[in-house]
């Protein structure tokens, strides 16, 4: 088995899905709020 040095792992991978998860979560929440005011709105 290889040995692990603690804190040499290359994160940066790590960090950019992270960063796009976090801005496809971002924009889908401000999309379903807009739909849903949009829907308070017309859907009389």
């Amino acid at each position: 088995m290889a040995e692990h040095k603690h804190g040499t792992m290359n994160t940066e991978a790590n960090e950019k899905t992270y960063e796009g998860f976090i801005t496809f979560v971002t924009r889908s929440v401000i999309a379903i709020l807009v739909f849903l005011v949009l829907l308070a709105i017309f859907a009389r």
